[in-house]
């Protein structure tokens, strides 16, 4: 696995294909500072109990955490200095809750690729590839997967380093 990227990556794959453990592994081999945005929420017992062991893995790993569902670029900047390396997971997670609060995905997507050459410390993002499998049978099914697959792209054109992870194996798209 690689230990250094640029400036900003982007980590596409299926779920539970490896690519969060991937782009831990990015951040931690870069020896700066870790901080993590998790843009999950909790609407059921499962989901608490992810979320809940994903709290207590970072701590011990010496993460600071960001909790943000919606105001993905506020938390960035807030977070963002030199010295820094920031990982977002994921951008499918934040298209979901754009999407049930009734918020313009599309200009939110820009303004967070717009944010990435601007920041000063180094980004990671983590994103399930849903464009991969059929069409969806219903509006709302599509509309997400249309919102994540400009998403991905807005995000790739800005970073340096994209890599597609599947069965935990990292393959290097771009950079």
């Amino acid at each position: 696995m690689p230990a250094s990227f640029s400036h900003a990556a982007l980590v596409l794959g299926g779920a539970r294909s490896g690519k969060s453990r991937f782009a831990e592994k990015l951040a931690h081999d870069s020896g700066l500072d870790r901080h993590y945005v998790a843009t999950g929420r909790a609407f059921d017992d499962e989901m608490q109990a992810r979320i809940a062991k994903h709290r207590a893995d970072r701590a011990d790993a010496g993460w600071t955490t960001h909790e943000e569902p919606l105001d993905l670029v506020g938390t960035l900047l807030s977070a963002d200095a030199p010295g820094r390396v920031i990982l977002v997971d994921c951008l499918t997670l934040w298209v979901t809750n754009l999407m049930m609060a009734e918020r313009d995905v599309e200009a939110e997507g820009r303004a967070l690729a717009a944010h990435v050459p601007l920041a000063k410390a180094r980004l990671i993002f983590v994103s399930n590839e849903v464009g991969l499998g059929i069409v969806p049978e219903n509006r709302m099914a599509r509309a997400f997967r249309d919102h994540a697959g400009r998403l991905h792209q807005w995000m790739a054109a800005e970073a340096q380093d994209v890599y597609f992870v599947a069965a935990g194996l990292p393959l290097k798209m771009k950079g």
